[in-house]
């Protein structure tokens, strides 16, 4: 028992675990606003361009309705017991699935381009002059102002710096 209790606190303490437990965490913060964007901002903006239609409230009763009883909400259902087909909750969750997927996708495009920027710097940093070149001769790295090899004791020709 106590070698598996020791391997289960190496599996939680290791990063990987932890990252995707900072992730959810934040994704369910996330999911709220991305929820409040939809109910709050895009919903009202997609009910007046189709002239009033609120998606909350799109749904098909599948059960009768009592003898002088009218249902106009979900909520009414639900209180008279009514079983219903709620289509325009199921619309919402598919606009929230593509704001989220815009949102995302805009992050990481931003991220990417970040990670690009310090990329480039990185490539624009202007290489160092070499100070060594290779004996043609013997193969060993030697000085870039050396005219004899230390080594193998051979003139070295002006080509031979140029080709490092």
């Amino acid at each position: 028992m106590k070698k598996f209790v020791e391997e289960f606190k190496t599996f939680v303490m290791r990063g990987n675990v932890m990252n995707l437990a900072v992730g959810v965490i934040i994704g369910g913060a996330f999911q709220a606003i991305v929820n409040s964007l939809v109910n709050d901002v895009v919903s009202p903006v997609i009910s007046l361009a189709t002239k009033g239609i609120n998606f909350a409230d799109k749904f098909i009763l599948l059960s009768k309705v009592p003898e002088g009883q009218t249902v106009a909400t979900v909520e009414q259902a639900k209180e008279l017991g009514i079983a219903t087909l709620n289509y325009g909750s199921f619309i919402t969750a598919i606009i929230n699935f593509f704001i989220m997927a815009i949102v995302i996708f805009c992050l990481v495009k931003a991220i990417n381009k970040l990670m690009d920027l310090g990329k480039k710097k990185e490539e624009e940093a202007p290489a160092e002059e070499p100070t060594t070149k290779v004996c043609p001769f013997c193969k060993s790295e030697i000085s870039i102002e050396a005219v004899k090899c230390p080594h193998c004791t051979s003139d070295i020709p002006e080509e031979a710096a140029e080709e490092e």
